[in-house]
């Protein structure tokens, strides 16, 4: 009898694995992925000029002539 119970516990905990895998479906392989099928452009990345730390350009501070710094600190600081 316990066989059985054991047999049928595991049969059911396959069936169980099998439907959540069609349900959820495949996850997308990464997050550049998942931003192009959601229509989301990944945005482009600048160096800080100060320290060299890549950020997204719309998180980066400018200076005059144009160089991308990671924040104000580093905008008043200047160029190494």
């Amino acid at each position: 009898m316990l066989r059985v119970l054991i047999l049928v516990a595991v049969v059911v905990g396959v069936a169980l694995w099998l439907l959540k895998g069609r349900r959820t479906g495949a996850p997308p392989a990464n997050r550049a992925d998942a931003a192009r099928k959601g229509g989301a452009e990944p945005a482009p990345m600048v160096a800080c000029a100060h320290c060299g730390v890549h950020l997204p350009r719309p998180d980066a501070s400018f200076d005059a002539e144009g160089r991308s710094y990671c924040g104000e600190p580093h905008r008043v600081a200047g160029p190494r």
